[in-house]
C-alpha cells in the first residue's frame, strides 16, 4: 500500500505455514498509523492468522514484521500485548461482574484497576457506570462486545485488532459498535485493523482496505477500491461469486 502515512505495522515477505501447508504467502505492505484498515476476503484467506501474527499469538516462519518501526521479536510479550490489543467475535468472558472482567488485564500484571478508570472505560464504550456491578451473564450480545472492547482498552493500546466483532450482532448493536470504533480511532488516534465479512462496513468504516485470498494480499488501497476493484479475483469476490 503506497501511502504518505507512517506505518503502524509493516510486513516484509512474511510467510506462515502449518505442518508444511502454506497459510500466508509473501505478505508485503503496511497498515497506516492512526487509520482504520479493514481486512476482507473469503473464508480461509488467512485474515485471522495475519492478525494473530501482529500481537505475537503466532510467529511467522520467515520474513519480518515491524511494529512501530521495531521488529516484533524485540518486544517482550507483555509489552507487545499492551501495545497491540485484540478483540474477538466471541468476546470471551470470565464468570462474575463486569468490573471483574475489566480488571483482568491488570490483575494478570499484579495491578488493580481503579473504579474511576473502570467507569471511564464504560463511558468510552457507551455503557453506564451501573454496569460495573452487573453479572456478565446478564448482558446482551452487544453489551458483552462493548465490555470486551473496554477490557481491551484497559492497557490503552496504540493498535487495536478486531476479528469479526459485529458478525453476530443485531443491526442496532452493529451500528453502535461501528460508531464506538470510529470514536476510539478519533479520540485516541488508535490504529485499527478490522476483519469483517461485511463489505459495506469495510467500505464505510475503513480508511483503507486489504483484500486477501488464498493466503495472499490481492489488492490494497483506499476502501473505495471495493466499488471498482482492479483485480479480476477481487471483482468476482465483490460480486459475491467467491465465498
Amino acid at each position: 500500500m503506497k501511502t504518505s502515512y507512517k506505518p503502524a505495522i509493516h510486513f516484509n515477505h512474511v510467510n506462515y505455514s502449518v505442518e508444511g501447508r502454506p497459510i500466508l504467502n509473501t505478505i508485503m505492505g503496511s497498515f497506516p498509523e492512526g487509520k482504520i484498515t479493514t481486512l476482507v476476503g473469503p473464508s480461509g484467506a488467512g485474515k485471522t492468522t495475519l492478525l494473530k501474527l501482529c500481537n505475537g499469538l503466532l510467529s511467522s516462519d520467515s520474513g519480518e514484521i515491524y511494529i512501530k518501526d521495531k521488529m516484533i521479536s524485540s518486544y517482550e510479550p507483555v509489552e507487545l500485548r499492551r501495545l497491540v490489543g485484540m478483540a474477538l467475535q466471541s468476546a470471551p468472558m470470565i464468570n462474575g461482574t463486569v468490573m471483574k472482567n475489566l480488571s483482568l488485564p491488570l490483575e494478570l500484571q499484579g495491578k488493580q484497576l481503579p473504579e474511576d478508570e473502570a467507569k471511564e472505560l464504560l463511558h468510552d464504550v457507551g455503557l453506564d457506570e451501573e454496569f460495573l456491578s452487573r453479572n456478565i451473564r446478564d448482558l446482551s450480545g452487544g453489551q458483552r462486545q462493548k465490555v470486551s472492547i473496554a477490557r481491551t482498552l484497559v492497557n490503552r493500546p496504540q493498535i487495536l485488532l478486531l476479528d469479526e466483532i459485529t458478525s453476530s450482532l443485531d443491526r442496532t448493536s452493529l451500528q453502535e459498535i461501528e460508531e464506538l470504533i470510529v470514536k476510539i480511532n478519533r479520540k485516541y488516534n488508535t490504529t485499527i485493523i478490522w476483519i469483517t465479512h461485511n463489505l459495506q462496513q469495510a467500505l464505510t468504516i475503513g480508511n483503507y482496505t486489504w483484500v486477501m485470498m488464498d493466503g495472499e494480499v490481492i489488492e490494497t488501497g483506499k476502501s473505495d477500491l471495493l466499488k471498482s476493484p482492479v483485480n479480476d479475483k477481487v471483482k468476482r469476490f465483490v460480486k459475491g461469486e467467491v465465498e
